[in-house]
């Protein structure tokens, strides 16, 4: 976890989005909670990380989400050298029949 985040305000914050229990609550809090734009953003995101899990290139990536190379290549990053995040939800939602390994073996 990276300790730069890590602060009361980000722990209440999560304590909030932890008691959503709906997509309808989602979008009633993010909607006030994040600009459209943040929240375009924060989602287009998720869908370059499960696209790359997938194993679609750069540019199917790019024309599908209009997401530009540099997203892509940081969220790559991420994907492979981050706090696995996005695999433990992409594995919890069974968004791909098998979450590939990292590099690393992790």
């Amino acid at each position: 976890m990276n300790k730069k985040i890590k602060t009361d305000a980000v722990d209440h914050l999560f304590d909030a989005i932890l008691t959503l229990k709906n997509p309808e609550e989602c979008y009633k809090f993010f909607e006030d909670v994040c600009t459209i734009n943040e929240l375009l953003s924060l989602s287009q995101r998720y869908e370059v990380a499960k696209m790359l899990r997938e194993g679609k290139t750069y540019l199917e990536i790019a024309e599908k989400t209009g997401a530009s190379t540099a997203t892509i290549s940081r969220v790559n990053r991420s994907l492979n050298y981050g706090s696995d995040g996005y695999d433990m939800v992409f594995s919890r939602l069974q968004v791909d029949s098998i979450v590939p390994e990292k590099e690393d073996g992790r």
